[in-house]
Protein backbone atom coordinates (compact mmCIF):
# COMPACT_ATOMS: atom_id res chain seq x y z
CA UNK A 1 0.00 0.00 0.00
CA UNK A 2 2.80 2.53 0.64
CA UNK A 3 3.98 1.54 -2.35
CA UNK A 4 1.12 2.73 -4.09
CA UNK A 5 0.88 5.77 -2.15
CA UNK A 6 4.31 6.58 -3.27
CA UNK A 7 3.38 5.99 -6.89
CA UNK A 8 0.48 8.33 -6.65
CA UNK A 9 1.83 10.83 -4.91
CA UNK A 10 4.68 11.30 -7.51
CA UNK A 11 1.58 10.97 -10.93
CA UNK A 12 -0.20 13.45 -9.41
CA UNK A 13 3.22 15.84 -8.83
CA UNK A 14 4.19 14.97 -12.23
CA UNK A 15 0.63 15.82 -13.32
CA UNK A 16 1.09 19.26 -11.40
CA UNK A 17 4.35 20.36 -12.84
CA UNK A 18 3.02 18.94 -16.37
CA UNK A 19 -0.17 21.37 -15.91
CA UNK A 20 1.83 24.00 -14.77
CA UNK A 21 4.58 24.29 -17.57
CA UNK A 22 1.49 24.27 -19.86
CA UNK A 23 0.29 27.42 -18.23
CA UNK A 24 3.59 28.86 -18.76
CA UNK A 25 4.00 27.90 -22.85
CA UNK A 26 0.38 29.96 -23.14
CA UNK A 27 0.96 32.64 -21.29
CA UNK A 28 2.88 34.51 -23.91
CA UNK A 29 0.23 33.53 -26.43
CA UNK A 30 -2.29 35.31 -23.99
CA UNK A 31 -0.66 38.65 -23.43
CA UNK A 32 0.58 39.33 -26.89
CA UNK A 33 -2.58 39.78 -29.15
CA UNK A 34 -0.23 40.56 -32.04
CA UNK A 35 -1.77 44.06 -32.81
CA UNK A 36 0.58 45.20 -35.13
CA UNK A 37 -0.46 45.10 -38.61
CA UNK A 38 2.69 46.08 -40.25
CA UNK A 39 6.63 45.52 -38.80
CA UNK A 40 7.76 48.63 -40.49
CA UNK A 41 8.97 51.19 -37.49
CA UNK A 42 7.82 53.88 -39.99
CA UNK A 43 4.28 52.75 -40.00
CA UNK A 44 3.55 52.18 -35.97
CA UNK A 45 2.36 55.37 -35.20
CA UNK A 46 -0.26 55.22 -38.26
CA UNK A 47 -0.90 51.58 -37.12
CA UNK A 48 -1.65 52.50 -33.17
CA UNK A 49 -3.79 55.60 -34.18
CA UNK A 50 -5.79 53.18 -36.79
CA UNK A 51 -6.08 50.32 -33.99
CA UNK A 52 -7.65 52.83 -31.70
CA UNK A 53 -9.89 54.86 -33.71
CA UNK A 54 -10.94 51.54 -36.23
CA UNK A 55 -11.18 48.58 -33.72
CA UNK A 56 -12.10 45.22 -35.15
CA UNK A 57 -15.99 45.03 -35.77
CA UNK A 58 -16.29 48.56 -36.73
CA UNK A 59 -18.91 48.77 -39.68
CA UNK A 60 -17.84 49.87 -43.19
CA UNK A 61 -19.71 53.37 -43.20
CA UNK A 62 -18.05 54.26 -40.17
CA UNK A 63 -14.34 53.63 -41.18
CA UNK A 64 -15.22 55.45 -44.66
CA UNK A 65 -16.51 58.53 -42.44
CA UNK A 66 -13.61 58.66 -40.73
CA UNK A 67 -11.36 58.31 -43.29
CA UNK A 68 -13.22 61.23 -45.06
CA UNK A 69 -13.17 63.12 -41.78
CA UNK A 70 -9.26 63.14 -41.59
CA UNK A 71 -9.10 64.11 -45.01
CA UNK A 72 -7.28 60.45 -45.99
CA UNK A 73 -8.29 60.07 -49.94
CA UNK A 74 -10.10 56.82 -51.08
CA UNK A 75 -8.30 54.98 -53.83
CA UNK A 76 -10.02 52.89 -56.32
CA UNK A 77 -10.54 48.94 -55.03
CA UNK A 78 -11.89 46.10 -57.29
CA UNK A 79 -12.72 44.49 -53.97
CA UNK A 80 -16.26 45.51 -52.91
CA UNK A 81 -15.44 44.05 -49.00
CA UNK A 82 -12.39 46.67 -48.83
CA UNK A 83 -11.51 50.01 -48.65
CA UNK A 84 -8.40 51.53 -50.17
CA UNK A 85 -6.77 54.73 -48.27
CA UNK A 86 -3.82 57.00 -48.06
CA UNK A 87 -3.15 57.71 -44.52
CA UNK A 88 -0.46 60.45 -44.12
CA UNK A 89 0.69 61.87 -40.21
CA UNK A 90 3.68 63.40 -39.59
CA UNK A 91 6.00 61.19 -37.34
CA UNK A 92 5.81 62.48 -33.52
CA UNK A 93 9.34 61.14 -32.81
CA UNK A 94 11.39 62.25 -36.54
CA UNK A 95 9.30 65.20 -37.58
CA UNK A 96 9.13 63.44 -41.01
CA UNK A 97 5.57 62.46 -43.03
CA UNK A 98 5.30 59.02 -43.71
CA UNK A 99 2.51 58.10 -46.18
CA UNK A 100 1.02 54.57 -46.15
CA UNK A 101 -1.76 52.66 -48.16
CA UNK A 102 -4.15 51.19 -46.17
CA UNK A 103 -6.24 48.52 -47.39
CA UNK A 104 -9.33 47.52 -44.84
CA UNK A 105 -10.99 44.19 -45.31
CA UNK A 106 -14.78 43.74 -44.38
CA UNK A 107 -16.91 40.75 -43.79
CA UNK A 108 -20.04 40.33 -45.53
CA UNK A 109 -22.12 42.20 -42.63
CA UNK A 110 -19.81 45.02 -43.73
CA UNK A 111 -18.11 45.04 -40.42
CA UNK A 112 -13.97 45.37 -40.13
CA UNK A 113 -11.87 42.37 -40.21
CA UNK A 114 -8.66 43.27 -40.62
CA UNK A 115 -6.19 45.96 -42.32
CA UNK A 116 -3.21 45.41 -44.26
CA UNK A 117 -0.80 48.47 -43.82
CA UNK A 118 2.66 49.14 -46.66
CA UNK A 119 4.43 52.41 -47.13
CA UNK A 120 3.27 54.57 -50.04
CA UNK A 121 5.08 54.53 -53.18
CA UNK A 122 6.98 58.31 -53.65
CA UNK A 123 5.06 58.36 -56.64
CA UNK A 124 1.52 57.80 -54.88
CA UNK A 125 -0.09 61.72 -54.89
CA UNK A 126 -0.34 62.50 -50.71
CA UNK A 127 -3.52 64.45 -49.26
Amino acid sequence: MTQSFHRSARSIKFLSICAFLGILSILPLAGCKGKGHTSNPRLRQIDELLDAQLPEGSLKARVAVYLSSQGFPLQASNDPRAIVAIVHRVNTETLKPVTALVTFHFDVRDKLQSYEIVEAPDSMPRP
